[in-house]
């Protein structure tokens, strides 16, 4: 191939933007000559390696979008420490089919159990899948929707929250909520209701929920939309801090086992 051709081939690929393409051309025009691969399998490694850098791209782009608090993959997660967890059902919820039948996952258990890393590390399959996701503390979220409402603006930032496919709300319990904020998460809740799915991590039972959000009734209300398409994990076991300080000689397995 003589030097003229291969600059117009490079500027074809610009045009299409196929940049991967354009950066691996003569590497992939040298081996395809060495190996003497047929059209269409030199076809099929070029476009191969495009969508696979493409797909990579996006991959990262949407997880930045995503505001994880840290980046672990399902595979890190140490089901052996918590055997109360159904691997095989959470295996199924990394399939995403949830998401294509608009379920609720629920993620219940004391602090430090790892009901974030479980959904981040959905969410990361999510996002692998083709989704947009975001996640957001309770507390946050809130937050957010409160400053809104004050604003005049409530309805754009409740859009805000409805537009990703799934939406991940960690820590649902961890902070008193006053009777506005219990309003707008119903709101928001009520919005996503049969039309997006959510994942949503408490540290309390549904028992207590009331209390969460300081209205019986409205904790009910979302309840009642939140667990009619449901999948509910209720993790009863250690926390992994307390892992690091067996590890560590921090603590005593029987003062553990006291606890």
């Amino acid at each position: 191939m003589n030097p003229a051709q291969l600059e117009r081939l490079s500027e074809h690929l610009v045009k299409l933007r196929l940049f991967k393409s354009r950066e691996r051309l003569e590497a992939l025009l040298q081996h395809a000559a060495e190996k003497e691969l047929a059209y269409s399998d030199f076809l099929e490694q070029v476009l191969g390696e495009e969508v696979a850098a493409k797909t990579s791209k996006n991959v990262t782009m949407r997880t930045s979008m995503a505001r994880f608090p840290f980046v672990k993959p399902l595979e890190t997660f140490d089901f052996s420490y918590q055997p109360s967890i159904d691997k095989k059902q959470v295996q199924q919820l990394a399939s995403c089919h949830f998401i294509e039948h608009g379920d609720n996952v629920v993620v219940l258990g004391p602090p430090g159990v790892g009901k974030t890393h479980l959904s981040v590390g959905l969410g990361l399959k999510a996002i692998e899948a083709g989704y947009r996701v975001f996640f957001s503390t309770a507390a946050n979220l809130i937050s957010a929707l409160t400053k809104a409402h004050g604003e005049g603006r409530l309805d754009e930032r409740l859009k805000f929250y409805t537009t990703p496919r799934l939406l991940i709300i960690d820590e649902i319990g961890y902070l008193p909520i006053d009777r506005l904020g219990a309003n707008l998460f119903f709101q928001l809740i009520s919005r996503r209701y049969e039309r997006g799915p959510m994942i949503l991590t408490s540290n309390q039972s549904f028992g207590a929920w009331g209390e969460v959000f300081g209205d019986r009734v409205i904790a009910t209300a979302i309840l009642d939309r939140l667990l009619h398409h449901a999948v509910t994990l209720n993790i009863r076991g250690n926390s992994y801090r307390l892992k690091e300080k067996l590890k560590a000689g921090l603590v005593r397995a029987e003062e553990t086992n006291d606890s």
